[in-house]
């Protein structure tokens, strides 16, 4: 697997290292001990699995807090997401920056988040399906988002507004 450091510290894009053959490929998707090696916890406790209906579709952006704070490894098994962290640690010096990456079915990125990140997608195809592995349950005291839109951010998305969004992802405050 190919590991690329990514602005916000302790981000990262991994791309898998395809073997290819008249059959197709194969390539590792995990492995715990190139995780160490980058400095990145391999401990995943849950998985998830996004689906979306429809392009445009956003969803965050989320986070859990304190103990229950969450590192995440995040691909895009079907479809295509705009892909989006903002890095909500105070003592980092990216505090309040955000970055954003292109994730397919296609190209077979994942994006590494860790913890103290919020993180939130826009869907660019119908039918976008999201893969999660989480370094920490579901806990739902300590989960907690942000605006997709806070001015204190300024994400660029790929169109103003999300044709679908939650109710629940709509009600989050700005940052302030």
């Amino acid at each position: 697997m190919k590991f690329t450091a990514l602005a916000l510290p302790g981000t990262f894009l991994i791309e898998p290292e395809l073997i290819e053959d008249e059959r197709g490929f194969f390539a590792r998707s995990f492995c715990s001990e190139e995780f160490k090696q980058q400095g990145i916890s391999p401990h995943f406790v849950q998985c998830n699995i996004s689906f979306n209906k429809k392009k445009n579709t956003l969803r965050g952006m989320h986070f859990q807090t304190g103990d229950k704070g969450e590192d995440k490894l995040i691909r895009c098994t079907m479809g295509a997401i705009y892909d989006v962290l903002i890095d909500l640690r105070p003592d980092s010096k990216t505090y309040k920056q955000w970055i954003a990456i292109e994730l397919s079915g296609k190209n077979r990125k994942m994006l590494y988040v860790p913890k103290g990140l919020a993180h939130g997608f826009q869907t660019l195809e119908d039918h976008s399906e999201v893969f999660y592995q989480m370094s920490a349950l579901f806990a739902p005291g300590f989960a907690g988002g942000v605006r997709w839109d806070d001015p204190a951010f300024g994400i660029k998305w790929p169109t103003a507004y999300p044709e679908v969004i939650s109710d629940k992802d709509k009600s989050y405050q700005n940052f302030s």
